[in-house]
């Protein structure tokens, strides 16, 4: 299991863990306002990541500067390396900490295609930034996957691979 590279076309920067990843987005969506370019930027966060505190400086930089051209991807499945996001360092109530710092937020399930776009076409129209909180379940419908912490950073064998696509509804 790797993170995601920025050597993929459309991914420009990638950070893991380390929480860099809404600090360097803010920066970009302002740069493109103050340049008045067209840009939407999208990151993709972890609810594990939002342990970390530039996060929340980012989280507050956005709405100051009103970065109504941001959004944001929060894979909310409550697990991360060793154990689960609450156990570790709960986030509740997510959705009521971000609507405080001045962010249009959405709930919805991750697993939904519909719903993520809907949820984008709402965050397009907000006067501020938007987050869109993804309901996931890790290891979705691999049973056994289904939300085991150990999934979060294992690859899977030939034979589990084999076992895992068996089991996944891909309709």
């Amino acid at each position: 299991m790797n993170h995601a590279s920025h050597k993929v076309p459309g991914v420009e920067f990638s950070t893991g863990s380390l929480g860099h990843g809404l600090p360097v987005a803010c920066g970009k969506a302002l740069a493109a306002k103050m340049s008045k370019l067209p840009w939407q930027t999208f990151a993709i966060l972890s609810d594990g990541e939002l342990q970390e505190g530039s996060n929340w400086e980012a989280f507050m930089f956005a709405a100051h500067h009103c970065l109504d051209n941001l959004i944001v991807f929060i894979d909310n499945n409550n697990l991360q390396s060793l154990d689960t996001v609450d156990a570790t360092l709960s986030l509740r109530p997510l959705e009521d900490k971000l609507n405080a710092f001045g962010w249009h937020v959405e709930t919805v399930d991750g697993h939904s295609h519909p719903a993520i776009s809907m949820s984008i076409a709402a965050a397009k129209s907000s006067p501020c930034p938007s987050a869109v909180i993804l309901k996931t379940v890790k290891g979705k419908g691999v049973s056994y996957m289904e939300n085991q912490v150990a999934w979060h950073y294992k690859s899977p064998s030939a034979n589990e691979l084999e076992l895992a696509l068996g089991e996944i509804d891909f309709a």
